[in-house]
């Protein structure tokens, strides 16, 4: 656990570093790309890379841009191909903005879209890594946001990321960055919000309730408010991270930051969470649900064992092996969720006696248990 006298130093000898600009950042009041702001972060990020740190950049602003170059008013962004094609060509106008901007630091940009399903599926989520570690290597700054020409954020099922701030996070957790920093409009996390006595919060140990109650509402121009910064800094909290709200428009803000100085709200880390168990508890997607015996349920939470096939006693959906699922106690209870060894089609074959119930359901170390996430 960090202490709160070190924090300030650690953003200071920070390496991997995971900067969020916002739409209201990226995009001046006429909905075009604000120079004046963006030009001053791209050189203090270049700083950063010229220092020898490494720099990941998850931008918004693709949507707004791209309802602009088409002539459309905001108003018709609740139709979701308008909004899909927005984005396809507001992604043209950022990445041409930022190559440009970059290319004055005599630095190279790369272009990477995501969606839910490269963090949903294990294999894609572990080909990300691989990505990014050989584009830092190459000296590229990768240049991410949510391939939202193809991804559907009205959707029935839990999102793995429904904005950028929890992609940010998703990242920070992925390649075991040092900070993430979310930049909006806004100077940090707000004591008073909206009224003349509004004082930053400077410093947050743990997300409590009382915490969450500060926040409400989103931002006029993006999925993002503070309740969806929260929700990302929490991740990064778990994830060992360390994470800044600041105000993207504070001259010198990137170099103030991560040169120790006192800006914004920051998150102190937590205890990292290890290896696959970090993907199980935040960018996997639950596709069924198991109902354990009081024994199963003892061995996993107070043996820590494996989850047997002879200790489930129901289930439901239908998920492949190797797909994630869901495990409760026969109260109904969350147990947790782990990898499956066996689809449901075997498993229900087995559960109906059309064989014996031998075997493995989800190893010790494909499990997490509820209180973790």
């Amino acid at each position: 656990m960090t202490s709160k006298t070190d924090h300030r130093s650690l953003l200071a000898n920070a390496r991997r570093i995971i900067v969020k600009v916002g739409s209201g950042v990226v995009c001046n009041a006429v909905n075009e790309f604000d120079r004046q702001h963006m030009l001053p972060l791209v050189r203090d990020m270049a700083g950063l890379v010229k220092e020898g740190r490494q720099v990941v950049l998850v931008s918004s602003g693709a949507v707004t841009l791209g309802a602009a170059e088409l002539g459309l008013h905001r108003a018709r962004l609740g139709d979701a191909s308008v909004t899909r094609s927005c984005a396809a060509t507001g992604q043209c106008r950022l990445m041409e903005a930022y190559a440009r901007a970059f290319r004055r630091h005599q630095l190279k940009v790369a272009q990477v879209l995501l969606t839910e399903d490269d963090f949903i599926e294990l294999p894609r989520y572990q080909a990300l890594r691989q990505t990014f570690e050989k584009l830092l290597k190459l000296g590229a700054v990768p240049v991410v946001n949510e391939n939202d020409t193809v991804s559907n954020i009205w959707t029935d099922r839990a999102p793995v990321f429904r904005d950028n701030d929890r992609l940010g996070a998703l990242l920070l957790n992925k390649l075991d960055a040092d900070a993430l920093l979310l930049l909006s409009n806004v100077d940090g996390l707000l004591h008073r919000a909206g009224s003349r006595n509004a004082q930053v919060i400077p410093l947050v140990t743990e997300i409590t309730p009382e915490i969450r109650q500060l926040v409400s509402g989103i931002s006029s121009m993006g999925r993002g408010g503070m309740a969806a910064k929260l929700d990302a800094a929490e991740i990064g909290m778990k994830a060992g991270g360390l994470v800044v709200i600041a105000n993207g428009k504070t001259p010198k803000i990137v170099e103030k930051v991560f040169h120790g100085e006192e800006h914004g709200t920051v998150f102190l880390p937590g205890t990292r969470i290890a290896g696959k168990k970090r993907w199980l508890a935040f960018a996997s997607a639950v596709r069924g649900e198991v109902t354990i015996n009081a024994n199963a349920k003892s061995a996993l939470t107070e043996s820590h064992a494996s989850l047997l096939i002879s200790g489930v006693t129901a289930l439901e959906g239908n998920f492949a092996s190797g797909q994630v699922i869901a495990v409760k106690d026969a109260e109904g209870r969350s147990v947790g969720r782990g990898i499956a060894a066996c689809g449901s089609q075997q498993l229900a074959g087995l559960l109906k006696g059309e064989g014996a119930l031998k075997g493995l359901l989800i190893r010790r170390e494909n499990f997490l248990l509820e209180d973790v996430t």
